[in-house]
């Protein structure tokens, strides 16, 4: 979108349409980004008309939710996103990935799958390339990371500066920045494959000086290293929005231990939609916002677009609380509810 004053651009912003992992779950997400002001347009209210507009398109266009990088957050909380999450870049040096640690004598089978091959591929290769990550965030029930569209994975698939290969149930991809190596993605659901990736980059140690790798929280790299000179080099944190509530709880996935019936007043002024009395029901490891009637107000757990984000994403109901994003509700809703949204957010991707 763009605002134009007298025929001159003022302003601009985007966004990408992707699929964003809650619980193992996939859920249409719209990613923004580009969002710019010319300078001599700042301060004039010029980006929050820009947003607005582009919020409503966001809606219109059917996304649950949406997502951004903030260069700035005072505009972007003032119309509902708030923190979600962090992308992490951690860094290695390559000697310390030489050798992987083998497995425990007592955490290995005799019918174990045999290590993977690497097939190295390219921009026919994309749509296996989503598929396969789509798996991978499936089986691991991750929540935050991004797939995109088979379009785009195939134009970055055609850098030859990329070198990217599947194994088995995983897909890893890297490239050369001087004398050290970037993973950009070694995601797998088996032991065999993520062992073979990281034997795979550690091979370069002989060229390399230092390993810097994307990778979540829980990534199995953290214990494949037999000392502790892995660290976080680079945190980005990321803003999450819920756009159409219902949808947004209906897509996520939940665990599948967690029941619960858990009465939300929220309060969105950019979304009116989403404003209301709601039961929240969880079972099976679904979700649902039904409407209810006001006399059950006193009960609820109340909590603005902020607060909503942010729950979404995994923050503890406490949490919120100290933080002005919610009140309300009682003890035992409250542990429901983080039992129901726990997560630690993550993503991979940029925007």
């Amino acid at each position: 979108l763009g605002v134009f004053a007298g025929g001159q651009a003022a302003a601009s912003a985007a966004f990408h349409d992707m699929r964003q992992w809650w619980h193992g779950r996939p859920v249409p997400m719209a990613g923004v980004a580009g969002v710019m002001v010319a300078p001599e347009y700042r301060g004039r209210g010029v980006g929050r008309r820009l947003m607005t507009a582009l919020l409503g398109e966001i809606a219109a266009r059917g996304y649950p939710v949406s997502a951004l990088y903030p260069a700035t957050m005072p505009l972007y909380r003032s119309l509902g996103w708030e923190l979600a999450g962090s992308r992490d870049t951690a860094v290695i040096p390559a000697r310390s990935l030489l050798r992987p640690l083998p497995p425990d004598p007592g955490a290995t089978r005799d019918d174990a799958p045999p290590a993977a091959d690497l097939r190295r591929v390219g921009p026919d290769d994309a749509a296996a390339v989503v598929a396969t990550l789509g798996r991978v965030h499936a089986a691991a029930r991750d929540c935050g990371p991004v797939t995109r569209d088979v379009a785009m994975v195939a134009r970055w698939l055609a850098d030859r500066d990329v070198y990217a290969y599947l194994a088995g149930d995983g897909f890893l991809a890297y490239q050369w920045q001087r004398h050290d190596l970037f993973v950009e993605r070694a995601e797998a659901i088996s032991g065999p494959a993520i062992r073979a990736f990281w034997a795979h980059v550690g091979s370069h140690a002989s060229i390399a000086d230092k390993i810097y790798a994307r990778t979540g929280p829980a990534s199995a790299f953290w214990w494949l290293t037999a000392e502790r000179d892995a660290d976080i080099a680079h945190r980005s944190r990321w803003m999450l929005r819920v756009v159409d509530a219902p949808a947004a709880i209906a897509a996520r996935g939940f665990p599948e231990v967690v029941s619960a019936r858990i009465v939300l007043g929220i309060d969105d002024r950019a979304r009116p939609a989403n404003s209301g009395l709601w039961e929240l029901a969880i079972a099976d490891g679904v979700g649902a916002l039904i409407p209810v009637e006001p006399s059950l107000t006193s009960a609820a757990l109340t909590l603005g677009a902020r607060g909503l984000a942010a729950l979404y994403a995994g923050t503890p109901v406490g949490t919120l609380r100290q933080a002005g994003l919610a009140c309300g509700g009682t003890p035992d809703g409250d542990e429901a509810l983080d039992a129901a949204f726990a997560a630690t957010a993550f993503m991979l991707d940029a925007f």
